[in-house]
């Protein structure tokens, strides 16, 4: 499945980027991923570990931009200033939990640590936003895990595709 229908968007949360005391690695990854599965466009933002500005960013990329997916990446963890999930619970309009339970359970192959990723994925308006952990080489690892979905997903999500039957089901 072509994903040159896919608008993306990565947002990196770290209150080090932000404020030019780490390059964005992660967001880099993410981005470099995008662009290698063809999608259409990818546009990147950073904002610090605030709820109020991830939220502000992530309903300005869902409601104002071509966006109809949004990777955020960081703040999912267990620390103080990891409020990525709420932030993104505050804005959707519909949750999806499906990648973050992939990634999490998939993760887990990897690391007894995925336990700890607060990540959530789901909808605003014609927008597929996920959290995304952090570091570069989990980005990649569970880019890898909900990669080969997202066409379709974000078919589903503009009224656009067939159905979600597996190719060996057909009659």
């Amino acid at each position: 499945m072509r994903a040159a229908h896919i608008h993306a968007a990565v947002l990196t949360v770290s209150d080090k980027g932000y404020a030019g005391e780490r390059v964005d690695e992660s967001g880099a990854a993410l981005e470099e991923l995008l662009r290698g599965m063809g999608v259409a466009s990818v546009t990147r933002s950073l904002v610090p570990d605030e709820r109020e500005l991830i939220a502000a960013e992530l309903m300005r990329l869902a409601d104002q931009t071509p966006a109809n997916l949004v990777l955020t990446t960081g703040g999912t963890g267990m620390t103080s200033r990891d409020v990525t999930p709420e932030a993104t619970r505050a804005v959707l309009d519909r949750e999806a939990p499906g990648f973050a339970e992939a990634m999490r359970m998939l993760s887990l192959r990897q690391t007894p640590h995925a336990v700890l990723s607060r990540a959530v994925s789901g909808l605003r308006g014609r927008t597929l936003i996920v959290n995304m952990p952090g570091s570069p080489r989990a980005c990649r690892e569970q880019f890898a895990m909900i990669s080969a979905s997202l066409p379709h997903a974000i078919e589903k999500l503009l009224d656009q595709g067939g159905d979600c039957a597996r190719p060996d089901d057909a009659p």
